[in-house]
């Protein structure tokens, strides 16, 4: 066994999360929205009907910064882990029909 093969990985942390069976479900959503002050950052999360000018938001998600910027960094981590094992994911050339807000 060399070195590298003894060496033990990354410490999973020992927690436990409750989700109690209406959470477990989810919520399919297909826009998100940002807004941030100095404080927090507000993560707005919809479902957009197609062809339908307004959306109704499943889910709003408040972060301080320093967890916003953990959450990017998990999210930019698990995407290329996702790449790796599926392939890239593709998006749409030119102008893309889903609107981007920012």
């Amino acid at each position: 066994m060399s070195d590298e093969e003894k060496k033990p990985g990354p410490r999973q942390p020992n927690f436990q999360l409750q989700l109690d069976e209406e959470m477990a479900q989810g919520k399919y959503v297909n826009f998100a929205l940002v807004n941030h002050n100095p404080a927090e950052f507000v993560f707005d999360f919809a479902y957009m009907q197609p062809q339908q000018p307004r959306g109704k938001v499943q889910a709003r998600v408040i972060l301080a910064p320093i967890h916003a910027k953990r959450f990017l960094m998990a999210l930019t981590e698990n995407l290329g882990r996702y790449e790796e094992r599926f392939g890239p994911i593709k998006l749409p050339a030119g102008k893309p029909t889903d609107p981007v807000v920012h």
